[in-house]
């Protein structure tokens, strides 16, 4: 994961919340607002209805991604619940059609729903063919898999008005492929860190598919977004959040259920869970100052290892460590959030982050006590809610921020011509708490905010 270091100074105030809601709002939630009711400050705001398209396809893209790298693993492994995990991903895949559907109509939804679950269907026959050692029926996955996207690009093509590039999308999707593909044959290799970087960088790539997305839908019915533009530096901010929340939620799933399991895994994928955490204490010290990014670090390691601990509980059946896991997680969210309060001055009430994160700790523990005792159908509910509850995270982290320093995040409405683009197709990417897509600095004196590259 490449870093770029730009400089972008805080306050103590413009601090992490972690919201009781969980979600993203749906652009839905802003008709009937005309565009002279659009204030200066909304154009500043991470809410916009522009805004919440490009999160609610952050959403569904970046799980996409997640699920298909998990359900690929299970079904390498024989896992008995590969059947749910595949229906979550089938789940995601509904989701991902009715977004698409509220733009385009029924129609051109079951038309996305179809060409979609085609390209899922493909990297199972490849899954299946590895399995089978039958090398002619992966080049036939593979093959299948390159005609999808010629197709599926030009559908997009057609559907956009050209907003979206075929050729460019092509190229995007191609990478798509390469990462899944090549994460899942690097975990059956046993190259668990190359497996897991991969699955992460297909995550972060799917960013850039909904911002190219998000930026053509809205140019093609600039009035069903009020004239608002989904490609600013306020919800790149919440875009860029986003990322590194829902992260943490899908590495924390991930690595309990290795854990659980004893699977030779467990260390790479708890490997890049610490590597997750490294970049939130990088985030809160640049904000806050190195011994702030310390004690973050440490007290966001900690409630980690509570989670460690009660899996290891769980396997020994020893219910009083489970107990007392629990009851260290509970100690952790009410000093954390005190913590927070202390820092932003009282910005942030203590009480609200606590009731947060508590949802936070239900949603994943939940989670793997569902797991453990085999409710698989259960188990992948409270996945995709945990998974989805760290939408609504980024949108309060990033809202915190722009609230606090509106005049820092000013842009103009929807342009007039937005350009042709691809579906995250070339290598560079923003950052997880940076503002813009690749080329834009906003620069105050002081601190510095680390700034991840996302596919442009």
């Amino acid at each position: 994961m490449n870093w770029k270091r730009t400089a972008l100074a805080l306050p103590l105030s413009a601090a992490v919340v972690i919201p009781t809601a969980p979600g993203v709002a749906s652009a839905d939630s802003h008709e009937g607002e005309s565009n002279t009711e659009m204030s200066e400050e909304m154009m500043a705001s991470v809410s916009t209805p522009a805004g919440d398209l490009r999160a609610q396809l952050d959403h569904y893209l970046s799980e996409h991604a997640y699920l298909a790298v998990t359900t690929m693993q299970k079904g390498a492994d024989g896992a008995e619940d590969f059947e749910e995990s595949a229906a979550a991903l089938e789940a995601n895949t509904k989701d991902l059609s009715n977004t698409i559907a509220s733009v385009y109509g029924d129609e051109a939804g079951q038309q996305f729903e179809e060409m979609w679950s085609e390209h899922i269907g493909y990297f199972v026959d490849y899954v299946n063919a590895t399995d089978a050692g039958d090398e002619a029926a992966k080049q036939e996955a593979l093959d299948n898999l390159k005609d999808y996207r010629e197709e599926f690009s030009q559908f997009l093509d057609d559907a956009t008005n050209g907003g979206v590039d075929a050729e460019a999308a092509s190229e995007g999707l191609e990478m798509h492929v390469n990462q899944l593909i090549g994460s899942f044959d690097s975990y059956v290799a046993g190259d668990y860190e190359e497996a897991y970087s991969l699955a992460s960088d297909a995550m972060e790539h799917m960013y850039g598919v909904s911002e190219n997305l998000s930026v053509a839908i809205a140019d093609q019915f600039p009035e069903k977004y009020n004239n608002t533009n989904p490609d600013t530096p306020a919800v790149d901010l919440r875009s860029d959040m986003n990322f590194l929340f829902s992260e943490h939620a899908a590495l924390a799933v991930t690595a309990m259920q290795k854990g659980g399991a004893g699977a030779e895994d467990f260390g790479a994928a708890a490997g890049i869970l610490n590597q997750n955490t490294q970049e939130l204490s990088e985030e809160i010290e640049s904000v806050y100052g190195e011994e702030a990014g310390q004690q973050f670090e440490e007290m966001w390691s900690e409630h980690i290892g509570y989670f460690v601990d009660y899996v290891e509980a769980t396997g020994a059946e020893d219910e009083a460590a489970q107990q007392e896991a629990l009851d260290n997680l509970d100690s952790y969210r009410m000093e954390f959030s005190k913590f927070m309060e202390e820092a932003t001055g009282g910005e942030l009430q203590s009480d609200a982050l606590a009731e947060g994160l508590q949802m936070h700790v239900n949603q994943l523990i939940g989670a793997f006590d569902s797991y453990t005792m085999e409710e698989y159908d259960m188990a992948y509910e409270d996945v995709r809610e945990a998974y989805g509850h760290m939408f609504g995270v980024g949108e309060g982290v990033s809202g915190a921020i722009v609230a606090q320093y509106p005049e820092q995040f000013e842009s103009e409405m929807m342009p007039e011509e937005m350009p042709k683009t691809g579906m995250g197709g070339t290598a560079q990417n923003v950052s997880p708490w940076g503002i813009a897509a690749g080329s834009m600095a906003l620069v105050m004196a002081g601190i510095a905010l680390m700034k991840r590259r996302r596919e442009a």
